[in-house]
Order: C-alpha cells, then sequence, then structure tokens
C-alpha cells in the first residue's frame, strides 16, 4: 500500500513539474491578411528563441499550413478517428523540427463531432498540453459558430489585420464579437504589409481608440510588419519567409515581434494543467 502512495505521489510530482502549453489563437476579420502567413512564420520564430511549438490548422476549407510549407500531410484529424490513431500520431514535421496538424478532408467534423468523438479528442488535446510550450492555432477568417469555442477556450487571441479600412473595420468586428463573449481574452493585434511605420502606426493606434470608446476595453499592440516583396517569393517557393531570407525586412521585423513577446509575456501557462481543454468542453457541452 505504502509502495502505491509512493508511486502515486512520484506522478504527482511529476505532473506538477510539466510544462503547460501556452494556447495561441491567430485569427482575423476578413482573409487575405496574411494571418496564416503569420502564424506559420510567427511559430518558426518562437522555435528560434528553443521554445516547442505545434501549429494546428483549424481553417475549415481553406488550410494552407502545408502549401505554405511546400510539404504534403500524410494523415489528417480524420484518420485519427478512422484509424483510432493518437494525436502524436497525425502530427507532421516541416522545418527547423516544427510540428503541424494540417487541415485535412475531415477536419469540418472537429466542430460537429459526436459525444464519444469529442471526448476521445479532448483527451488527446489535453496529452498535448504537457507536450509543447505553445500550440498556435491557425483560425479561418471571421467566426463561425464552431469556431468561436477554440477561439474563446484559448490564452489569448493575436488578431492580424492591415491598415487598409475595410480590415480595419472587419478586425474591430471580431474583436467586438470575441468581447461580447468574453471580456477579459487577452487581445493582441499586429498590423501587416503597412507601407511605412506611420500609416502603421497611425491605423494601431485608432483601432485601439474605437474599441476603447466603444468597446470600453484595452487591446495590446503586438507590432507591426512592413510590405515586403520577400513574403511573394516566399509563398511561390513554398518556404517561410523567416527561412527564405532570414535577412529580409519583413523577417527582422517579426523577429524583433517574437522577441519582445517572449521576453514580455508569460511563456508558459501557469494556470490549472490543461485547462484549455476544460474550457473548450465547457464551452461545448454548454451550447
Amino acid at each position: 500500500m505504502s509502495d502505491q502512495a509512493a508511486k502515486l505521489r512520484r506522478k504527482l510530482e511529476l505532473l506538477r513539474n510539466k510544462r503547460h502549453a501556452k494556447t495561441i489563437a491567430v485569427i482575423s476579420g476578413k482573409g487575405g491578411v496574411g494571418k496564416s502567413n503569420f502564424a506559420l512564420n510567427f511559430s518558426l520564430g518562437l522555435l528560434k528563441k528553443g521554445k516547442k511549438v505545434l501549429i494546428f490548422d483549424l481553417d475549415i476549407g481553406m488550410g494552407n499550413i502545408d502549401i505554405l510549407l511546400g510539404l504534403s500531410a500524410k494523415q489528417s484529424i480524420a484518420n485519427m478517428f478512422t484509424h483510432n490513431l493518437s494525436i502524436h500520431d497525425i502530427i507532421e514535421v516541416g522545418p527547423n523540427s516544427l510540428s503541424y496538424i494540417a487541415a485535412g478532408s475531415g477536419l469540418s467534423d472537429i466542430f460537429t463531432m459526436d459525444q464519444q468523438k469529442f471526448t476521445y479528442f479532448l483527451d488527446q488535446l489535453e496529452d498535448l498540453m504537457t507536450s509543447y510550450d505553445y500550440i498556435i492555432f491557425d483560425m479561418g477568417a471571421g467566426i463561425t459558430h464552431g469556431s468561436l469555442y477554440y477561439m474563446l477556450a484559448a490564452d489569448e487571441c493575436i488578431v492580424i489585420t492591415t491598415p487598409e479600412p475595410t480590415s480595419m473595420t472587419d478586425a474591430y468586428a471580431i474583436i467586438k464579437h470575441i468581447t461580447n463573449h468574453n471580456f477579459n481574452l487577452p487581445l493582441l493585434v499586429l498590423v501587416n504589409r503597412i507601407p511605412n511605420f506611420k500609416t502603421g502606426q497611425e491605423a494601431l493606434e485608432r483601432l485601439q481608440k474605437v474599441v476603447q470608446r466603444f468597446l470600453h476595453r484595452d487591446i495590446i499592440p503586438l507590432g507591426l510588419l512592413p510590405e515586403d516583396k520577400t513574403v511573394v517569393k516566399a509563398v511561390t517557393s513554398q518556404t517561410p519567409f523567416m527561412i527564405y531570407n532570414p535577412a529580409a525586412d519583413v523577417s527582422l521585423a517579426l523577429s524583433q515581434i517574437v522577441d519582445q513577446y517572449v521576453s514580455d509575456s508569460i511563456n508558459i501557462s501557469e494556470t490549472v494543467p490543461f485547462s484549455f481543454v476544460k474550457r473548450l468542453k465547457q464551452l461545448i457541452t454548454e451550447r
């Protein structure tokens, strides 16, 4: 009996000492603002800082992380259920040992699965939480009824926009929608494809003022990324721009953003173990 108690104590101590991934949902109010490109290259930036990162493509119908990497995923969420695989079995490995789960053909079921599959899926997600420092969810543009749960369950959301007026309007709309459901969820904003620093900074400040005035909350400026032809060349060659040209303006700017993010934020969640999974379960079961 005492031997069993000692084993249990050791197991509990191991669990306490394990890190639990910080979950980040990368979102945008509209498509075509560079959301997936940011999610991918931001993940690679975190890897350079010695972090273990998994990027999970949840962009239903438009998932393109594997395309941006120039790779073809062998497994998908559908395979996990049909072949009774663990979630680790469907994780692909990209450049610099980046782990990713591609948006396979069965991904649409992830928001509508039955109770048995959902329970199994949650158990698998729990296992991931202690395997990585960061889990990045690349969400689809806008908000669907199902995708909202994943955004609200994340530790924080990064909103991607451009200085274009329609993009800023859509960014405000998604911030408002999330705020209406969870006022306290941290929202970081990145302005992409800025023609110059002044334009980007003014756009960010305008959005901050509008959010403060009408939603009575703060958003956190994550940073600005310049318009850079390197991005187009990198996408064409199916190579992340951080790898395609590390010395490009956009790569240097993103590296600075990652440095600031890692030094300023709590890198690994110090909250209750598997809090993302618990929040997700609560949100979906209460729908």
